[in-house]
C-alpha cells in the first residue's frame, strides 16, 4: 500500500506523514528538503539553479518510489512525483527561470522514470488558502523560506488546484487545511484517518 501527501510549501505535509506513520505503524518517506544540496542556491538565485534543483528532487522521489515497491511495504510518501514536473517546474519555466531547453529536458526526463512506476493507491491532498501557508511556514521558522514571496506561493496555489482538478491516476483525497488542524487536534487528525480507512477499504 503507497500513501502518497501532496500540497503546497507549508501545507502540513511532512507532520501529516509522520502522524500517519506513528498510527498506522507504516514505512515515512520524507522529502529530502533540508539535504538537498542546491536548496539555499535556488532561493539565492533561482534561474542559474532551477534545473538542477528540480532533477535532484525528481531522481530522489524516484528512487525512493523504487526502493519501497522492491521492498513490498506499506509506504506514506512526502509529497509526490508529479508535484515537480505538473507545478514546481512548469512553474519556474513559466516564470522565465527554467529555459525551454532545460524545462523540456526534465519532462522528457520526468515522462520516462513515470511509465516505470505505478500511481499510489491512494493521494491525500492537503488544500490551504495562501494565508494558512504563509502562517506555517512562519511558524516553523526554516532560513531558505524566509525570502519564498507571496506572489510564488499564489502561483504555485493556482497550479496545485488545476492539477489537482484533473487528477485521474487513482484514488483521491482533498483535506481542507483552512477547517482541518489536524497538528493541533487529535480529534481533527481522526477525521483524516476515518476517510483514510473508508478510502483504503475501498482498495481490497
Amino acid at each position: 500500500m503507497h500513501i502518497a501527501i501532496a500540497g503546497n510549501i507549508g501545507s502540513g505535509k511532512t507532520t501529516l506523514a509522520t502522524l500517519l506513520s506513528k498510527h498506522y505503524q507504516w514505512e515515512a518517506h520524507f522529502e529530502d528538503a533540508d539535504e538537498n544540496p542546491y536548496l539555499n542556491d535556488f532561493y539565492n538565485d533561482m534561474q542559474r539553479w532551477s534545473f538542477n534543483l528540480q532533477v535532484f528532487f525528481l531522481n530522489a522521489r524516484f528512487g525512493k518510489i523504487q526502493e519501497f515497491r522492491e521492498k513490498g511495504k506499506n509506504a506514506i510518501q512526502d509529497r509526490t512525483i508529479y508535484e515537480d514536473a505538473y507545478i514546481f517546474a512548469p512553474n519556474l519555466h513559466a516564470m522565465g527561470l527554467m529555459t525551454t531547453r532545460d524545462f523540456e529536458t526534465y519532462f522528457s526526463l520526468f515522462k520516462l522514470l513515470e511509465s516505470s512506476i505505478p500511481p499510489p493507491d491512494l493521494l491525500i491532498y492537503l488544500r490551504a488558502s495562501v494565508p494558512t501557508l504563509v502562517e506555517q511556514i512562519q511558524k516553523r521558522g526554516r532560513d531558505y523560506e524566509e525570502s519564498i514571496r507571496i506572489d510564488y506561493l499564489k502561483r504555485l496555489h493556482e497550479r496545485y488546484e488545476a492539477w489537482i482538478s484533473t487528477y485521474d491516476r487513482g484514488k483521491l483525497l482533498i483535506i481542507d487545511i483552512d477547517e482541518n488542524k489536524f497538528p493541533e487536534k487529535k480529534e481533527d487528525l481522526g477525521k483524516i484517518i476515518e476517510k483514510i480507512d473508508a478510502e483504503i477499504h475501498g482498495l481490497f
